[in-house]
């Protein structure tokens, strides 16, 4: 249970952290940008700081020259969907704008009615489940990254192609791996696959033996691993040390980040596929940001979801340019229209529309990871297998059930 006083420390440490909420002198109303995450769970290296880094990236190179006014603040929600949302209303209560990463399926599902409530901005550059762009769509809500349908569609249909027609999927028990679970299934049914069990795992968690028992007892194929973060590092070692794989069956995992890869080791995470919004390592421009935060980052490259955050905050900007700061600061809904209205154009994604429901479509990328002698320096993991285009990654727009989309 969180009680009021914790709830009011973790705000009162948040804005302490930001430095105060305070007028400025010049003439242009002052953008308030809200970076909220998990900066001390299971997820801190996924999302934490690196997501702040590039937040402040994107400001440093367009508030200033573009004549903008930004604060930008910061707040650990500690994976408690109650705290986050206590968090976000206080912000907005006090005059932030747009609020981004947000890291949680269930604090984004919450918070995007909070936003529209409020006609504020919520851009989701860290959060997995599709709900956001199906039935919980909003006018005032961008989703930028991975979901749960494309890691689905993209890791799986290749896995199936390769022969793993019958799967077991362990899914963390929350909103994230409930989605997850369900577009997994459908996605091994589309490609006639079959899903002989599914087993809940309680969120965190450190050991995974049982769930391992089993998932190892139904013969499956694949074992598919509907975690992330610290607990997927942990259930991928432990079965290892099972020594599942050596008997035949093989994991798939689905929600990756660069930084999981450097936690297991290239040994243990070795031909493992996955799904990509953005590889540091793909092109000159992907390389280009990388080098730009890499300092800031800790000597390491940012992930999908930390460079995510720096385009969407500089794609925001751009609508506060054009729209003017009094008008993207009095309708959210107005900024996410023009957001809508032009395409994204910058290091980390060129050419990128943003549909009717919210919905970032940008190409995806199948990725292998290397084995130890492929890799030639430091972060050098994925071979890129596979450019899957925007049509073919993405939930059709009339699936999703957004009421946007009609």
């Amino acid at each position: 249970m969180i009680t009021r006083r914790a709830t009011i420390g973790a705000i009162a440490a948040a804005a302490t952290a930001a430095g105060p909420l305070r007028p400025h002198a010049q003439s242009s109303p002052v953008i308030r940008i809200g970076v909220l995450n998990d900066q001390s769970g299971v997820y801190r290296d996924v999302g934490g700081m690196g997501s702040v880094v590039c937040v402040k990236q994107a400001v440093a190179e367009f508030a200033t020259q573009n004549g903008l006014n930004v604060e930008v603040l910061t707040a650990d929600h500690q994976n408690k969907p109650d705290l986050g949302m206590s968090i976000a209303r206080a912000w907005f209560d006090q005059g932030v704008d747009v609020i981004t990463d947000v890291q949680g399926s269930g604090i984004a599902l919450a918070l995007t009615k909070l936003a529209r409530e409020r006609d504020k901005v919520m851009m989701a550059c860290n959060v997995a489940t599709s709900e956001l762009t199906g039935k919980s769509c909003s006018p005032n809500t961008v989703h930028f990254g991975y979901d749960t349908y494309m890691t689905a569609n993209v890791t799986g249909s290749a896995v199936i192609k390769q022969g793993g027609d019958s799967w077991f999927i362990m899914y963390a028990d929350y909103a994230f791996g409930k989605q997850m679970k369900e577009d997994l299934a459908a996605v091994v049914t589309r490609n006639q696959g079959k899903v002989l069990g599914t087993l809940s795992v309680p969120f965190p968690n450190n050991d995974f033996s049982s769930q391992l028992v089993q998932a190892q007892a139904s013969g499956a194929k694949i074992i598919g691993l509907a975690e992330a973060g610290l607990d997927l590092i942990n259930v991928i070692k432990q079965a290892a040390e099972f020594g599942i794989t050596q008997r035949g069956q093989k994991l798939a995992a689905f929600v990756v980040f660069i930084e999981d890869i450097h936690g297991l080791g290239l040994q243990v995470a070795q031909g493992l596929q996955l799904s990509n919004v953005y590889y540091w390592d793909r092109d000159d421009r992907s390389r280009a940001f990388a080098k730009r935060v890499w300092t800031a980052m800790g000597n390491q490259p940012p992930n999908q979801s930390h460079a995510a955050n720096y385009s969407a905050v500089l794609h925001y900007l751009k609508a506060a340019k054009a729209l003017g700061p009094e008008e993207v600061k009095k309708s959210g809904a107005a900024a996410v229209a023009w957001m809508k209205a032009h395409k994204i154009d910058d290091d980390v994604l060129q050419d990128v529309s943003i549909r009717a429901d919210g919905r970032v479509i940008s190409q995806a990328f199948l990725c292998e990871v290397k084995k130890p002698d492929e890799s030639k320096y430091p972060w050098d993991y994925y071979h890129v297998r596979a450019v899957i285009p925007p049509d073919e990654a993405w939930r059709p727009l009339a699936n999703g059930g957004c009421p946007l989309a009609s």
